[in-house]
């Protein structure tokens, strides 16, 4: 597996449901290395009880469990969550399973066995999705996620104000020194001027939710990231 991929893999937590030991244990060894966290549960009530208690970024898991399959499961998480990613595992390639499936809005199904291919497939499919989601890997174990106005830390999380969104935004998609100039038409548009006192109470702040030395003051000219 890729270390870029890898890489990504390390900011996110994962929920794995299998009810089979032998499956469960083996591709538990392998995810471990992965993830952030990962939480693992042998059936449905234990997953859902997992990911209401752990919000995972990501859930892997079987379809053929007892008493609630794993399509049921998901299905009732998307009652009230349309935004976790969930990877579906199944050693049947039925269709009328498939079919029910593909209304869940998965990022993948995987056809048993699960071989390291399909697996990387699966995860590699996880990071793009949120390639139209906002989501920004900043520096290992630092994401931003713009929908949220949120920076995720190694040890903790970051609201962003209205302005800060848009100022690192700004800074991660140009890639390049944002002037003063711009930082007042487009950050500060909504206020009558960017005063100096306001502008260094602004950067002071920032700077306080983001990696170490990230935010560079250019002189006379404006700010950039360095990561």
């Amino acid at each position: 597996m890729d270390k870029a991929l890898i890489s990504q893999l390390s900011n996110f937590t994962l929920l794995y449901i299998e009810d089979e030991e032998g499956i469960r244990n083996n591709i538990n060894e392998i995810l471990k290395h992965l993830f952030k966290e990962i939480y693992v549960a042998k059936n449905a009530r234990d997953g859902f009880n997992l990911y209401e208690t752990k919000k995972p970024d990501l859930i892997i898991t079987d379809i053929r469990m007892p008493n609630e399959s794993g399509i049921e499961l998901v299905k009732r998480i998307r009652k009230t969550d349309s935004k976790v990613r969930v990877i579906i595992t199944s050693a049947h390639t039925d269709l009328d399973y498939m079919l029910e499936a593909t209304e869940l809005h998965l990022v993948k199904y995987i056809v048993k066995p699960i071989t390291e291919v399909k697996l990387t497939e699966a995860l590699e499919a996880f990071i793009k999705s949120y390639d139209t989601a906002r989501v920004y890997n900043m520096i290992e174990g630092w994401l931003f996620d713009e929908s949220k106005s949120l920076i995720q830390g190694p040890q903790e999380e970051f609201k962003l104000t209205k302005k800060e969104n848009q100022f690192l935004k700004l800074l991660i998609q140009k890639n390049r020194i944002i002037t003063y100039e711009e930082m007042e038409n487009i950050i500060w548009n909504d206020d009558n001027i960017m005063t100096p006192n306001a502008m260094r109470l602004f950067i002071k702040n920032f700077r306080k939710k983001l990696p170490d030395n990230a935010l560079r003051n250019v002189q006379g000219t404006g700010y950039r990231l360095v990561l």
